[in-house]
């Protein structure tokens, strides 16, 4: 099968369109024809080699972490899904791949796709989604009448989590530049904090969670908006001890984790919030649930522009930019 493959590490590698194995078909997986995948910025952090020690990749590796496809075969055990349904997922960590003409998923991280989206639509969504729901509804159990700050609401994660906490009855604050302002607005944010003018952490205040994206001076500074009691959750990093055992990392990875997250967790300690790094998780149930807001409406995919497989190289490009309003989609049919 055709596929775009990284043969090394490293921020200056292009990547190319090669030919690769078909997809081992486990007893509990579905294989799946990929008719769309979406850009993340983890692709281009797991192409420089940011992840080599967490997520030990065997190279060639075919990139990509999110899609949407149809159905051709599953496994013996599988019996939820059959050829021709039509589904989205993010695959499980350790079996990325979604920029290629077939992948195989396990059935547990697979859903059906949302009845009223296209594919490209589809193909957007699953790690976004299950970013903002990971974050929102299971580490900050975000509540209605509480406050949420989510940094780069124009991002991938960004747009589907405001739409997300104003569905759980929050009131949103995100930051954003200028010329998004109105947009955020109409997706449903409460308060627009124009980074380029203001400065977030003296114009919000007692807000409860705040969901960063971003680097350390605004991790750093996002202590200032929340109140005592509240939660700073991050998925940009420091990783923590926590995170660093639940992945059953070794001995000394978990050591240099509690080292890098050591600044943060002694600020949050002493301003009297909780800081949890996540890195969220293939999960087909949770889809199930997304699926659901997204045929009632209360969330849509917000897709920025489109790329023809051939290009995949130029749209992990145009997303690394850092302009794109949403998601970049690559469409393989």
């Amino acid at each position: 099968m055709k596929a775009f493959i990284i043969d090394r590490y490293g921020k200056k590698e292009v990547g190319r369109i090669g030919e690769m194995p078909d997809p081992e078909v486990r007893d509990d997986d579905v294989l799946i024809q990929i008719h769309a995948a979406s850009i993340n910025p983890l692709d281009s952090k797991i192409k420089g080699g940011e992840f080599k020690l967490i997520l030990p990749y065997r190279l060639p590796l075919i990139l990509g972490n999110d899609m949407a496809g149809t159905v051709v075969r599953v496994g013996a055990r599988v019996r939820d899904f059959k050829p021709g349904d039509e589904v989205y997922a993010r695959p499980d960590d350790d079996r990325i791949g979604t920029f290629a003409e077939f992948i195989a998923v396990k059935a547990s991280s697979l859903a059906l796709k949302p009845a009223n989206l296209s594919m490209v639509e589809a193909a957007s969504l699953p790690l976004v989604a299950l970013t903002a729901w990971q974050t929102l509804v299971e580490t900050a159990k975000l509540k209605k009448g509480q406050k949420v700050l989510i940094h780069a609401g124009a991002g991938g994660v960004g747009t589907i989590a405001i739409q997300l906490a104003k569905h759980l009855g929050a009131l949103v604050a995100t930051t954003t530049s200028t010329a998004n302002i109105a947009w955020m607005k109409a997706l449903g944010a409460d308060v627009v904090i124009d980074y380029k003018q203001q400065d977030f952490a003296t114009m919000l205040h007692d807000y409860d969670v705040v969901l960063n994206s971003l680097g350390n001076d605004e991790l750093n500074k996002s202590l200032q908006v929340l109140r005592p009691g509240g939660h700073l959750i991050s998925i940009s990093g420091p990783p923590t001890p926590a995170f660093a055992a639940a992945r059953g990392l070794a001995w000394p990875l978990q050591q240099v984790l509690r080292l890098l997250s050591f600044g943060i967790r002694k600020k949050a300690k002493k301003s009297g919030v909780d800081y949890t790094f996540v890195f969220m998780r293939a999960d087909g149930a949770r889809l199930r649930e997304i699926t659901s807001l997204v045929e009632s409406g209360a969330i849509r995919p917000v897709v920025d522009k489109v790329f023809p497989f051939q290009d995949t190289y130029q749209a992990l490009a145009y997303a690394d930019g850092g302009r794109a309003k949403g998601k970049v989609v690559v469409q393989m049919m």
